[in-house]
């Protein structure tokens, strides 16, 4: 008989097979979290990089007008009656039909977006058939006028976040849904009293973030014209530009997150969503709030947390353990979550001659 000069080989035994399967499944359960670690230094990097591009931006624009955009654009009733053609929705509701694009659209030819920008008209408002895109009925821009601009996104923000306004303004006949390109960088407007009480501060609202003027807050129909003021020089950031902010995260809008969790619909009644969140809306500025972060059923509730708890009037960020913001000199910072309330109030408010140092 002929027997073979290779023996057989025994193959795994299915108890050999479930201690490798389980190494394995060790092994990836430790190598994940550092592979999402990985990931996610890589999107603050980009944000970080974003906030970065947008400081230069604001300083290029400083440079050729010796000025930049305040917070918010209000045209006077002479304002309207001059255009030709006059817009229909001009004297409508509420000042909101009276704005003009926020300081951080006004940026778009700084940043590469002069095709975007030159599709709009300045000189009137957003609610303007002459800003207006289709589909909206009478609008004299093409639907590429609602292009997305990645800069004004943080890569760490979940991405299926919507921008819908039609909710807003479908009684001037917009249709629903209409998508507005969203932002996760705002400018802050000043602090809200929540915030200035915990800094030791009036129990007030403030318009002196580094882009805040006290008169641009037109809330009624007659903005004295005189008083108006657009722009903002440099030299008014009497803290200094690398003591103040010029932009912050206010990222997952329209979303509302309470601590990285979105808050349930059933917490709400009424719009489902912010609006503030169309990179163009004056209305991305927010108060900072300081909130108490102790229920998730009343994520409004004040106290003086101001990062990282809820993205409705808080400095919010998807990093662990802060939010990238760009100061004023244009500087990247990463703000603690746990920042006191008088360094944050010192950091948003450009005139509070405060002796604190964010590094």
């Amino acid at each position: 008989m002929i027997r073979s000069r290779h023996p057989a080989r025994a193959g795994f035994t299915l108890v050999e097979l479930l201690v490798v399967i389980a190494i394995i499944g060790t092994l990836v359960g430790l190598l994940l979290p550092a592979v999402q670690a990985a990931r996610e230094a890589a999107r603050r990097s980009n944000c970080s990089n974003n906030l970065k591009q947008i400081g230069l931006a604001f300083h290029n624009c400083e440079s050729t007008y010796k000025s930049v955009p305040a917070w918010a654009l209000h045209f006077s009733t002479a304002d309207g009656a001059a255009l030709n053609p006059a817009n229909p929705y001009f004297n409508v509701g509420s000042s909101d039909t009276r704005r003009g694009f926020s300081a951080l659209g006004q940026m778009l030819p700084f940043v590469e977006g002069n095709t975007l920008f030159n599709l709009f008209d300045m000189k009137r408002s957003l609610i303007d058939p002459k800003n207006l895109a289709a589909p909206w009925a009478g609008a004299a821009l093409p639907a590429s006028a609602r292009s997305p601009i990645p800069l004004f996104i943080c890569p760490s923000t979940p991405d299926g976040i919507p921008s819908e306004y039609g909710q807003y303004l479908g009684a001037l006949g917009c249709p629903t849904p209409y998508f507005m390109p969203r932002t996760d960088y705002a400018p802050p407007r000043g602090l809200h009293s929540s915030l200035a009480v915990c800094a030791g501060l009036p129990s007030a609202n403030t318009q002196n973030g580094m882009l805040g003027v006290s008169d641009a807050d037109c809330s009624g129909m007659n903005c004295p014209t005189l008083e108006r003021q657009r722009r903002v020089k440099f030299a008014a950031v009497q803290d200094g530009l690398s003591k103040t902010f010029l932009m912050v995260e206010i990222a997952g809008k329209q979303n509302r997150y309470f601590q990285n969790k979105i808050v349930p619909a059933t917490v709400y009644t009424g719009t489902p969503y912010f609006l503030n969140s169309f990179f163009g809306d004056w209305n991305t500025s927010r108060y900072i709030y300081g909130y108490s972060g102790a229920d998730a059923n009343n994520p409004q509730t004040t106290g003086c947390s101001a990062i990282n708890v809820f993205n409705e009037n808080g400095l919010y960020s998807f990093h662990p353990a802060g939010a990238m913001t760009v100061r004023g000199d244009g500087s990247v910072f990463f703000m603690s979550a746990d920042a006191a309330a008088n360094v944050v109030a010192a950091a948003v408010t450009r005139d509070g001659a405060e002796n604190v140092g964010m590094d």
